[in-house]
C-alpha cells in the first residue's frame, strides 16, 4: 500500500450515486470498501480488483456496520474517507404515510449513517485523521410537499453531521454535508422509491400529481451522478474540505431561496423577536 492512497468506505455502492463515486475514487488511485446488502450486485457493478473490497453491509444493522469495518481495516490498515451514501424514498402525504413507513425511513436514512460513523469513528480517531462525506438532499434544506418523512430524515442526518462536526475535528476529522438536487440517480425507481397508499379522500388529485410528476422526472433528471462523483473527490483531496456542498444549479436555487425565505421572516419579526429579552437581562 502506497502512501499517497487513501481508503474510502462507502455505503449503497451497489447501484445509483453509490457506483459513480466507488469507480472514480479507485480511478483516482484509492482504496476502496464498496459494501451493499447484497454483495453480489456489488461485485457484479463494480468487478474487482486489488484496490477494491466488497463487503456485506445493511446500514440499520450496527453489527454489519462493525464487522464491515473490521474487514475494511483488516484489509486496508485504515479508513481515511467515509461516503454515508445509502437510502432509500418514502414519498407520500404525512397522514397517509404508516408509521412503520415513517420509522423506516429514519432507520436507513438517519440512523443507518449514525451506526456506520459509530463503528468507523474509533478508527478515524486513533489515526487523528479522515473525513465523513454524508449525502443529504435539496430536501435536507427546505421541506416539500408529499417529502414529510424523507425531508425528516434528511433534516436529522443534517443537524447530526453538523453538531459532529465540532466533536470530531479536534481529532483531525472533517465532515461534509452534500445537497444534491435531482440526480439521474435510482432514487425515483421501483427498488428505492415507496409511496404511501392512497387511504384519504382529501389527498385524491394532488397525491396522483406528486406522484406522477417523480415518475416522469424518473431517469431524466438534469444532475449528472458522475459528475459530482468526481466533485467528491475533489472535495475530498483538498487540505480544508467545505463543511457543506451544495450540488447542482437546482440544489443551489433552493438553498438561495431558503436563504431568502429565512430573512424575510426574520425582518418581519425582528422587533418581536428582540424584545424578549427578560427585563434584567
Amino acid at each position: 500500500m502506497t502512501e499517497n492512497k487513501k481508503v474510502w468506505f462507502i455505503t449503497g455502492a451497489g447501484r445509483g450515486m453509490g457506483v459513480d463515486i466507488t469507480k472514480a475514487a479507485l480511478a483516482d488511485g484509492n482504496q476502496v470498501v464498496a459494501t451493499g446488502r447484497n454483495m453480489d450486485r456489488v461485485a457484479k457493478a463494480l468487478g474487482d480488483g486489488e484496490n477494491l473490497l466488497v463487503v456485506k453491509l445493511d446500514v440499520t444493522s450496527l453489527v454489519d456496520a462493525e464487522a464491515a469495518v473490521k474487514a475494511a481495516v483488516d484489509k486496508f490498515g485504515k479508513i481515511d474517507v467515509l461516503v454515508n451514501n445509502a437510502a432509500n424514498f418514502y414519498a407520500g402525504y404525512f397522514e397517509e404515510l404508516t408509521p412503520m413507513q415513517i420509522e423506516n425511513q429514519l432507520a436507513t436514512n438517519l440512523f443507518g449513517p449514525m451506526n456506520v460513523t459509530r463503528a468507523v469513528l474509533p478508527v478515524m480517531r486513533k489515526q487523528r485523521s479522515g473525513h465523513i462525506i454524508s449525502i443529504s438532499s435539496g430536501a435536507g434544506i427546505s421541506g416539500f410537499e408529499f417529502n414529510t418523512a424523507y425531508a425528516a430524515s434528511k433534516f436529522g442526518l443534517e443537524g447530526w453531521m453538523e453538531s459532529l462536526q465540532p466533536e470530531v475535528s479536534p481529532f483531525g476529522i472533517h465532515t461534509t454535508i452534500v445537497n444534491p438536487g435531482m440526480f439521474r440517480t435510482e432514487l425515483l425507481t421501483n427498488e428505492s422509491a415507496t409511496y404511501a397508499d392512497p387511504s384519504i379522500e382529501d389527498y385524491s388529485g394532488c397525491r396522483e400529481r406528486n406522484q406522477d410528476a417523480y415518475n416522469v422526472q424518473n431517469g431524466k433528471q438534469s444532475g449528472d451522478p458522475a459528475k459530482l462523483a468526481k466533485a467528491l473527490i475533489k472535495i475530498s483531496n483538498e487540505e480544508q474540505p467545505p463543511r457543506r456542498f451544495i450540488a447542482g444549479a437546482d440544489a443551489v436555487g433552493i438553498a438561495e431561496q431558503k436563504i431568502a425565505d429565512l430573512q424575510a421572516q426574520i425582518n418581519a419579526y425582528r422587533n418581536l423577536s428582540t424584545s424578549l429579552a427578560c427585563e434584567d437581562a
